[in-house]
């Protein structure tokens, strides 16, 4: 999916990134992932990337950085941050990119509100995921976040006062604890947390939170609203939005499985179906070029240091062989080549024991070439798109084909079954987290057939 271009709208002095995803007929206005961290690093994160593209399949898709956040200017004065200030980089940010009416989506409740109070003529509909009106306990809100466990959290995340919390009390097991288990979101959690505010605004931004009640708001929203909950989420509870349904007039709630409070983990898809059906007024389909295949991808091992080698004009002599090598190998065994991905391929195939032949004899093909090729296979549902593919099982195949070693053809577990009795030996090579895949996957290498 191919990754927008930030830039930036003006408010107040203030320069606001933002992006724009897709080019569908509805806009829809995403005010965020109930975290500061930025909309730079969507491309980062697969399971980002996936809800982004879910969304895109109901309409464009306009994301920003509230000021203070990500790659928006923060002002000088810290006392100017606020849910009304960033309503306001919304309005900027829709009028930069001709935008007039669009689907308001939030996990912040409070900029939600806001928002579709202040400008209802510009609020389409309004879609709450996981949202709250008031996330802090009170006399008459019993169902609020007591002061003393946030004070307890707060510190955690205090750099002076790193460590302080318990590992069951961590941003992460709070936000996204289907994922807490896995390094590469760890990883990438703990990078895009750090750069997503500085200190002294997370700070600021903290207690506005604490402080943040709009319950009387509530009665004021005229749009047709979603609010969508997850079941068990542990702050703010699934009672937060069960609240904010009661009292926003004809709102349908909706609770779904699960315990993540950010959009973009967890079951992904139950929660995007019912945004499209809401949007659209239809359901996601898988549609009728949805089928099963093997997925092969190819790429040619340290092909900068073979071009240096060889010089440009026997390095193209080598590509043009190779191709030509792809073409003799994919016509023999009943491939489908689907495009080129830099420095190897992307092609499916009918037949998972076809598509292993033709990967070790692209592999040996490459060798007698000077060159080594590594591949990875996985078998699963496709999508057709035009002359691309998509869907999980590409996603998949593309890592496993990551982890192999040059000149190996490695394959996952799915494979391996489905080839049973053909002939084709393995060697196991154990269970390996692929990134991006929630569950670790048992890769086997291919050892002959």
């Amino acid at each position: 999916m191919e990754v927008p271009e930030t830039h930036y709208a003006r408010r107040r002095g203030l320069h606001i990134g933002y992006q724009v995803w897709g080019d569908g007929p509805v806009d829809i206005l995403d005010l965020g992932s109930g975290t500061y961290i930025s909309i730079d690093e969507t491309a980062d994160q697969p399971r980002w990337l996936r809800y982004t593209e879910r969304l895109m399949a109901c309409g464009r898709v306009i994301r920003f950085d509230a000021s203070g956040t990500g790659l928006s200017d923060t002002p000088a004065d810290l006392g100017e941050l606020s849910f009304e200030a960033w309503v306001d980089d919304a309005i900027a940010v829709m009028d930069e990119v001709g935008s007039s009416r669009a689907v308001v989506l939030a996990v912040s409740g409070s900029s939600a509100l806001i928002f579709a109070t202040k400008y209802p003529e510009r609020t389409e509909s309004l879609v709450m995921v996981n949202a709250t009106a008031r996330l802090m306990e009170a006399d008459d809100y019993p169902i609020g976040v007591p002061y003393d466990l946030m004070e307890e959290f707060r510190a955690g995340l205090d750099p002076d006062n790193a460590g302080q919390v318990s590992d069951d009390l961590t941003d992460l097991r709070i936000f996204a604890p289907s994922a807490a288990d896995d390094p590469d979101f760890q990883r990438w959690w703990a990078r895009a947390s750090r750069r997503g505010a500085a200190p002294a605004t997370s700070a600021v931004l903290g207690a506005q939170i604490a402080q943040a009640d709009y319950r009387h708001l509530l009665p004021q929203v005229a749009a047709p609203t979603l609010v969508l909950h997850r079941q068990d989420a542990l702050a703010p509870s699934v009672d937060h939005g069960r609240y904010i349904a009661d009292r926003i007039r004809g709102a349908r709630f909706v609770a779904l499985p699960g315990d993540d409070v950010l959009p973009f983990t967890g079951d992904i898809d139950a929660l995007a179906d019912e945004i499209q059906e809401f949007v659209t007024g239809e359901r996601y389909q898988p549609g009728p070029d949805r089928v099963l295949a093997t997925i092969l991808f190819t790429d040619i091992v340290d092909s900068t240091a073979h071009a240096a080698r060889m010089g440009d004009r026997r390095w193209t002599q080598v590509l043009a062989d190779h191709d030509g090598l792809v073409r003799r190998q994919l016509a023999r065994f009943g491939g489908r080549f689907v495009k080129d991905t830099g420095d190897g391929l992307l092609a499916t195939f009918d037949s998972p024991a076809r598509a292993i032949r033709c990967a070790l004899a692209l592999r040996d093909g490459a060798g007698h070439l000077g060159i080594q090729m590594r591949a990875g296979l996985h078998a699963g549902e496709i999508e057709r798109r035009g002359e691309d593919v998509g869907g999980i099982a590409v996603h998949v195949a593309a890592r496993v084909a990551a982890t192999a070693a040059a000149g190996e053809v490695l394959v996952s577990n799915t494979v391996v079954d489905l080839v049973e009795g053909a002939g084709i030996a393995f060697a196991d090579h154990g269970a390996h987290t692929l990134k991006g895949v929630p569950d670790p996957r048992r890769l086997w290498g291919v050892t002959g057939a």
